[in-house]
């Protein structure tokens, strides 16, 4: 896959669709641009699953072929993974941690959780795809991540870093009230819902993340990103 990057050439990404997951280049990560990012966030919206391939238990760097090293990171308070290449080659990064590092992801607090229980039951691990018990559990018991939801901030900074910016095309003047409108959808949960709700569905089928990231990618789609 071929995006934008900052000062530089378009990048080229590796992209494993089956194992929901990215192969960077050392240093492509923080290279790719704003617009960019929101695309990769977009095809993962489009083609995230909470059943993906499960990884080898050994992965190799394409590059030179020595083993990958897991590791794991913060940002901020967020927790996340990925697998580095020992000679700095580069890492692969699953889906769902290259939103944790980005910020697009965020743990639900105490009181949005037990709002979160007056409307539905059951929600599916955003993590490993367990169900969770809303009545009894506030983490995954399978594999103890917390209750995580999208979170709208960091892509509508990047919408606006793209108007700040002088980007070879113009911006769509709708997209802030379509990115306003996905940010509605998404945390529409703790709001008042309507009977029949998209977002609703969405959320008891799969998770609150891959919800979430449904709805994001939608509105991107009407906004011609």
């Amino acid at each position: 896959m071929t995006v934008e990057a900052h000062l530089t050439a378009p990048l080229t990404i590796e992209v494993c669709m089956p194992c929901q997951a990215f192969w960077f280049d050392k240093y492509e990560d923080l290279k790719i641009s704003a617009a960019s990012t929101l695309r990769l966030m977009k095809l993962i919206g489009e083609n995230s699953s909470p059943s993906g391939t499960p990884l080898a238990e050994m992965l190799h760097c394409p590059r030179c072929g020595s083993r990958l090293l897991l590791t794991h990171d913060l940002q901020g308070t967020t927790k996340f993974s990925y697998w580095r290449c020992g000679d700095e080659h580069g890492r692969f990064i699953g889906f769902l941690d290259f939103l944790r590092e980005k910020k697009f992801i965020r743990t639900l607090s105490p009181k949005e959780i037990n709002e979160l229980r007056q409307k539905i039951q059951t929600v599916n691990c955003s993590n490993c795809g367990a169900s969770i018990n809303l009545a009894t559990d506030s983490i995954c018991a399978h594999c103890g991540s917390p209750i995580s939801i999208l979170d709208m901030k960091q892509p509508q900074l990047m919408l606006h870093q793209l108007q700040q910016a002088a980007e070879p095309r113009p911006i769509d003047p709708a997209l802030p009230l379509e990115l306003e409108s996905a940010r509605r959808e998404t945390e529409h949960l703790f709001g008042p819902t309507e009977a029949g709700s998209d977002w609703l569905s969405d959320a008891s089928a799969s998770n609150l993340v891959h919800a979430g990231l449904t709805a994001f990618a939608r509105w991107l789609t009407k906004s011609g990103i």
